[in-house]
């Protein structure tokens, strides 16, 4: 559905941004990318939608070079949810904003009105209300909501639970993975690797401009030389379960090895965790250490050694 052909890009036309890109996106997928800072990963998020054009080589949409689709028609084909919702409202009331889109795309029918309707009562927002007077969450997810309307086949999500408290993440990642499961294509960069290791089918790791790894999210975040190369700090309970399977190697050969959900890989630290000689190194539980709670003090030590040298 989307592909990348030895995309480059520079904004000074001295310094890249992207050096190369080559990937490809398949209809349905969930994808997660992943990188610190300035790896290239919003300046790929903009070329999917066409807020940017490459330099060089080729974005495809379902076969089409974005730099031949209007900004029209790539609006209804890719929807787009900035890191900062106050970057996309612009409307006096929360109606207004969940029908701009339709106005941007000439589709003031009785249809639009239908799905403004559905959405305020989905969403339970007062279709009155002034957006700019919404706390931060309501205003993601008014945002979110936007986008959701026009239904798009792919939608971009850039950071989208930055700033929100737990709560508020859980409730955009559920109407999220509700689209996934409806057959949306989601791309989503995001810094929490708890976010990406929940809810992502694929992760795609960038550094410095360029792709150095991707695959299914567990395989990924398993690589700890790509994780060090990219400065990625995978979720402590991935830790956890290398460092028990370097401390035993039959343990390789558990679920633990295999578990492609942080659930799946709870429960199978849970059941093999008190079968491992620690001699009383790690002092923390299970569940502290899942939860990210006090404890990771305790465990940087053993799980700094037990790592070190693990094989890509």
């Amino acid at each position: 559905m989307i592909e990348f052909r030895r995309v480059e890009v520079s904004y000074d036309e001295r310094t890249p941004i992207l050096k190369g890109i080559d990937l490809s996106i398949r209809e349905g997928e969930f994808v997660a990318f992943v990188g610190t800072n300035g790896a290239g990963k919003s300046t790929t998020m903009r070329l999917i939608n066409g807020l940017l054009k490459p330099d060089s080589g080729e974005v495809l949409i379902e076969g089409t070079p974005t730099t031949q689709l209007r900004t029209s028609d790539l609006a209804q084909r890719v929807g787009f949810l900035f890191q900062n919702p106050d970057r996309q409202i612009c409307c006096p009331t929360v109606r207004e904003e969940l029908l701009f889109g339709f106005k941007a795309i000439g589709r003031e029918d009785d249809e639009a009105e239908r799905r403004v309707d559905e959405a305020i009562e989905r969403f339970g927002f007062d279709g009155s209300a002034d957006p700019f007077l919404l706390n931060r969450g309501t205003r993601q997810l008014l945002a979110l909501a936007s986008i959701v309307v026009l239904a798009p086949p792919v939608i971009v999500l850039d950071e989208p639970t930055t700033g929100l408290d737990f709560r508020e993440c859980v409730k955009v990642m559920e109407i999220i993975i509700q689209l996934h499961r409806s057959g949306t294509t989601v791309i989503m960069v995001c810094h929490d690797m708890e976010v990406v290791a929940d809810f992502a089918e694929r992760v795609i790791v960038m550094s410095d401009g360029r792709v150095i790894d991707e695959g299914p999210t567990f395989d990924v975040l398993r690589r700890r030389r790509v994780l060090e190369e990219a400065s990625l700090v995978p979720p402590q309970i991935m830790d956890l379960s290398l460092a028990l399977s370097l401390m035993d190697p039959d343990l390789k050969a558990t679920p633990i090895a295999s578990a492609n959900t942080l659930n799946e890989m709870q429960m199978a630290i849970e059941a093999t965790a008190e079968h491992v000689p620690t001699d009383g190194i790690i002092t923390v539980s299970v569940a502290e250490a899942s939860s990210g709670a006090p404890g990771a003090q305790e465990l940087e030590p053993v799980l700094t050694t037990v790592t070190e040298g693990v094989e890509r």
